[in-house]
């Protein structure tokens, strides 16, 4: 059961290429955003790591404006494989943090988020892929995806579970700010 339990101590936000060109072909690229800025704020508050990934961002473009905007250090891991952890330094920064779960979102749900899961999951990291925050161009890829990924053995959660099982109870100065934020 420990794998279901996320642990503020223990956990690393994975961004994975929510990028310009990729996200206009997104049909749920606004939701995927809102619950991503959520996630970001969340993490800042917590004192989470993030690492964000982009895919060949020549072809692809940047990280969208408003997700780039929100993190404190913008340093994305440029990559040409799907999975981000065929990208050594990936790897290497995921190591660097010493956080054995993983909060893993972005695009797409059928491709890079999933083989990256795997990845992940071969790796011995607990992987909870956030359903609300990550997307494929359509329905059909992103539900098959999303079964795939917890048939390997992931976690398949929410934004809200993720936040509160990081904040573990009400009352506190983080509880009050991440309640305002996402009502």
């Amino acid at each position: 059961m420990e794998k279901f339990i996320l642990k503020r101590d223990k956990s690393l936000l994975v961004i994975v290429d929510i990028q310009e060109r990729l996200a206009v072909a997104m049909t749920e690229k606004e939701r995927v955003v809102v619950n991503t800025l959520h996630l970001i704020e969340s993490a800042r508050l917590l004192g989470l790591p993030l690492l964000i990934t982009e895919q060949y961002p020549k072809g692809l473009g940047p990280t969208l404006p408003e997700v780039r905007n929100a993190v404190q250090t913008y340093a994305p891991i440029e990559k040409i494989t799907f999975s981000c952890c065929g990208e050594k330094f990936f790897m290497e920064a995921v190591q660097e943090t010493e956080k054995k779960q993983i909060i893993l979102i972005g695009m797409e749900t059928h491709v890079c988020v999933l083989q990256t899961c795997i990845d992940l999951l071969q790796a011995d990291y607990d992987v909870h892929v956030v359903a609300d925050a990550v997307c494929s161009r359509t329905d059909a890829n992103y539900r098959t995806a999303l079964e795939y990924m917890r048939d390997a053995g992931a976690v398949i959660t929410c934004t809200e579970t993720v936040l509160f099982q990081l904040l573990v109870k009400a009352g506190t100065e983080e509880f009050k700010a991440i309640s305002k934020r996402i009502k």
